[in-house]
C-alpha cells in the first residue's frame, strides 16, 4: 500500500518503526495450520493471507479492534471462532 504513496511515505513508515512507534507482528511457522484452516473456512469470500494474518494477530492480542477498508469480509470473520471484529474505520 505504501508504494502507491511514494518514497516519502515509505521513509516515514520506516522512521516510525525505527523510533519504535509501533511494532510489527511476525507470523511464525506454528501459525501456518491455523492460517490454512481459516483460509479454507472462509474460501467463499475468499480470505487471503493478509486477512488470515489479521485474525491470527487479533487472537494474539486478545481483541479484534482493527482499521480496515474491508468492511464486508471483516463483518463475517471471527477471531477465536466466536468474536466479531470491531472495525475502527466504520
Amino acid at each position: 500500500m505504501l508504494t502507491r504513496k511514494g518514497v516519502q511515505a515509505q521513509v516515514t513508515f520506516l522512521n516510525s518503526l525505527e523510533k519504535e512507534l509501533f511494532t510489527i507482528f511476525n507470523l511464525e511457522p506454528h501459525h501456518t495450520p491455523q492460517i490454512i484452516k481459516l483460509m479454507e473456512k472462509y474460501a467463499n469470500l475468499p480470505m487471503d493471507l493478509a486477512d488470515a494474518s489479521l485474525v491470527i494477530l487479533a487472537e494474539h492480542l486478545g481483541h479484534g479492534r482493527i482499521f480496515s477498508v474491508d468492511q464486508r469480509d471483516f463483518n463475517t470473520y471471527r477471531w477465536k471462532q466466536t468474536y466479531p471484529f470491531e472495525n475502527l474505520l466504520f
